[in-house]
């Protein structure tokens, strides 16, 4: 017995102490506090710069200036070394023995060796880029705060990018939310920030655009910036792209050519590096294929006088867009022309991705230009969002997707060599350094770039914290806002970070635009809540029309409606969001109101949206208004009635609200979000009500057709894209039963639609909406023979897609 306790015992042990060296020991950091930097590259179009990034870098947030030295440090020295493979020899054996441990790189590639038992680090650059990208690997893991520096030895790495074109667009024009407030020394650090998270492209833009030619925040003039933009790219050794649109009106009489060549000597002159052109087929300058490519042509000889290798890069991008139109287009893109460079895969082109692919040659490159900046109306719109974000935050507001963007990418990465996105200002700041990350490596976590952003960019003892508050930011957009708890939760994250952070962290600009969200997110949660109540209540003063009498019922109702901006809740809420967005402007050039910091309406001025009605006080106002003028009190209570039963179907009948996540169970599904989320085959949320002769709509606002003021529940509607069908289906109708449906045609695409069923039967032929909003059609008792039916809309080609709101089955 006592053999068997024994052996039991030591079983034990033996189980416990496997269990605790399986358990992964926390590095200890290794103070590089004094360390010296030794770097034996000499060649300064290899060095670059490199080397002055990581001393700038390191002062500025440690205020300590690592010395470097000529010589090889001492064995008990703390040690940065800073060099290529080439230069490798010149390293005692037992670093290069360390070094050569870790597995080979490729072009742009590098490798990080931290040394715990020396404390030596190495940055051994594949090549030049393959150098800055090792310094910008080692900034992003160096815990740096006054007076010290330390790492852990689980920062080593070896690893070279997956694809080779990684960049961002940088465009200095009016129509930016901060861009054309920044100076050379903002776009220096700007620049410097994405290339140490990988970035190799900077995009920027010509002085004419679809655009002003300027604005009140530019420091400089267009022509002298773009120079800048390109002198900086030059010695960080990026490549610089330009996104320059036909914007001429005519590209086939000669004296209008020879203009738009003036100006592009012009443009091309200015600029000491230029890499690619990336002229886009249309959005804006569009041009029938034919036409487009023998202007490049001339357009391509002029650029190579000034930069012998620049090639064109295209984009099929076309609003309305023909068969025929792409037939042609991409018959020119595959016959290797000597200046054409790849494909632009971007926001209104039709195909897919992957139908690009295999049209055109496998040797000719795919380039992505992924919309980052753009919540809705866009190419990759925030899925299923709710209306009252869409009226507050609006198209372009301060917008962290990390997760999103991860699965955006990783869905369509494969198809091309890399991206460059499509960004309208800072507002996407997060976005940019998750895009980059997983242009670098798309098996990167999500989470591992944030810490890196978090602990670079605001510092190490809000590593963990601002890196979670960014994700609960994306959090608060997802799902209906009434009842998502955890916009609340997100705020309590920040206001502790906010009491717990000093002054610089407090006025660092990243931080202040987590901040911000925070705090807008809470303030219109709690509006909606409070408005929704109140729309309750005047509805319930209305319902009693008839027994209190009409005129005193508008009258209570009116009085009730008005609490939402006489008696505002949460002002210190709104106090703070203010005083958030005039630092902003400060820092960054930031512009979130018009009015006081120079923002484009439907742009970044998200702020000028912080009091906009979120319940359905505009058009109950409007209503109660015009039926006051009505002498007859029996007509009053009619029309009150009316209009609180605006939504009835009657008995047996049935309402959807397609904007709705209750309604959007009868859109028939295509792909999946995941497998498609430009949804180019797939229904998705659309906003804005559409306004007669108005292509475009800049925030989403309950007015439309002529002015008028329209329900809230217009502005949200199911669409899809081009002339792929929108299918709404329904069962359980009375096959014994006859209908009328009434169909409410709202959107900003106004196209001629078709609608059908699924048996083949014509509801009604091609009609052009958008002049009027309200449809009926008497349905055939065919189509419901067996109680079920699918509605299917189409748009005629050369149509940007279908949009469908409302739909009433009143059972006649």
């Amino acid at each position: 017995m006592n053999h068997m306790r024994t052996w039991m015992f030591f079983l034990f042990l033996l189980i416990t102490v496997s269990g605790l060296l399986s358990i992964p020991a926390k590095a200890n950091p290794i103070d590089l506090t004094k360390a010296q930097i030794y770097c034996p590259v000499k060649d300064p179009k290899v060095l670059l710069r490199s080397l002055e990034i990581l001393q700038q870098e390191v002062e500025k947030r440690s205020q300590i200036q690592w010395p470097i030295v000529k010589k090889i440090p001492k064995p008990g020295q703390a040690a940065i070394y800073l060099t290529t493979e080439k230069e490798l020899t010149a390293l005692p054996e037992p670093l290069r023995s360390a070094v050569s441990r870790m597995p080979a790189t490729r072009s742009e590639g590098f490798k990080l060796v931290i040394e715990e038992n020396t404390n030596k680090v190495l940055i051994v650059g594949n090549d030049a880029r393959g150098l800055l990208y090792g310094v910008g690997r080692l900034l992003r893991k160096l815990d740096m705060r006054p007076g010290k520096i330390t790492i852990t030895g689980e920062a080593s790495i070896a690893t070279s990018p997956k694809y080779s074109i990684r960049g961002h667009q940088l465009g200095y024009r009016p129509k930016t939310n901060a861009y054309d407030a920044f100076s050379v020394a903002q776009f220096d650090q700007y620049i410097r920030d994405l290339a140490l998270f990988g970035a190799n492209s900077i995009e920027i833009m010509p002085p004419r655009t679809d655009d002003d030619f300027t604005s009140l925040h530019m420091k400089l003039p267009a022509i002298k910036m773009i120079g800048e933009q390109s002198r900086i790219c030059r010695e960080y050794g990026l490549d610089v792209w330009m996104w320059y649109p036909n914007l001429g009106k005519d590209y086939v009489h000669p004296d209008s050519i020879q203009k738009e060549l003036k100006e592009r000597h012009e443009i091309f002159a200015a600029v000491p590096k230029l890499d690619a052109l990336f002229v886009p087929g249309g959005d804006p300058g569009d041009l029938e294929p034919d036409v487009l490519f023998a202007w490049l042509e001339k357009e391509a000889a002029v650029l190579n006088k000034y930069h012998p290798k620049a090639k064109i890069w295209v984009s099929p991008q076309v609003f309305r867009p023909t068969q025929a139109w792409f037939d042609a287009f991409f018959k020119h893109v595959n016959k290797d022309y000597p200046w054409f460079g790849g494909v632009v895969f971007g926001p209104w082109v039709k195909m897919t991705v992957q139908e690009i692919r295999k049209v055109v040659k496998p040797s000719i490159p795919i380039r992505h230009y992924p919309d980052i900046t753009h919540n809705y109306s866009s190419q990759y719109p925030v899925p299923h969002w709710d209306l009252a974000w869409s009226m507050t935050s609006g198209r372009e507001s301060i917008n962290p997707r990390p997760h999103d963007e991860k699965a955006i990418h990783n869905a369509l990465d494969e198809f091309g060599a890399g991206s460059i996105s499509y960004s309208e200002g800072t507002n996407d700041d997060v976005n940019k350094f998750v895009w980059s990350d997983q242009d670098w490596n798309p098996e990167t976590p999500v989470i591992e770039t944030l810490r890196d952003y978090a602990r670079l960019f605001i510092g190490p003892d809000f590593t963990e914290t601002v890196a979670q508050g960014l994700l609960s930011l994306e959090q608060n957009w997802r799902g209906n806002l009434l009842t998502n708890q955890a916009v609340y939760q997100t705020l309590m994250q920040w206001q502790t970070m906010e009491k717990q952070a000093p002054l610089p962290v407090l006025q660092n600009p990243r931080f202040q635009m987590g901040q911000i969200r925070a705090y807008y997110d809470a303030y219109t949660k709690r509006r909606l809540l409070y408005e929704t109540e109140l729309e309750q209540q005047a509805r319930d003063a209305l319902a009693g029309a008839e027994t209190s009498g009409s005129l005193p019922a508008i009258k209570r109702a009116n009085e009730i409606l008005e609490k939402a901006w006489k008696n505002r809740i949460l002002p210190e809420y709104r106090t703070k969001c203010f005083a958030l967005a005039d630092s902003l402007f400060k820092s960054i050039g930031a512009q979130l109101t018009m009015e006081k910091h120079g923002a484009m309406s439907g742009r970044g001025n998200f702020m000028d949206n912080i009091d906009i009605p979120l319940n359905d006080s505009p058009w109950l106002l409007d209503q109660m208004a015009k039926i006051e003028k009505l002498t007859d009190e029996k007509a009053r209570v009619l029309k009150i009635k009316e209009m609180l039963h605006r939504t009835d179907p009657g008995p047996g009948g049935f309402y959807d609200h397609l904007g709705a996540p209750e309604s959007w169970q009868r859109v028939v599904s295509g792909l999946s979000w995941e497998a498609d989320p430009g949804s180019l085959k797939s229904p998705r949320i659309g906003f804005g009500v559409g306004l007669v002769g108005v292509e475009w709509v800049d925030e989403i606002k309950a007015t439309g057709f002529k002015g008028q003021v329209t329900p809230r529940v217009w502005m949200k509607q199911a669409k899809t894209l081009y002339d792929q069908p929108l299918k709404i289906a329904y069962d359980e109708l009375d096959p014994k039963a006859t209908y009328r449906m009434r169909i409410a045609y709202t959107g900003r695409f106004r196209s001629r639609m078709k609608l059908t069923t699924d048996d083949g039967s014509v509801i009604h032929d091609f009609i052009q909406t958008g002049e009027q909003p309200i449809y009926e059609f008497d349905l055939p008792q065919a189509v419901l023979s067996d109680g079920k039916v699918t509605f299917i809309w189409t748009c005629g080609e050369g149509e940007r897609g279908s949009q469908v709101t409302e739909i009433w089955l009143i059972r006649k």
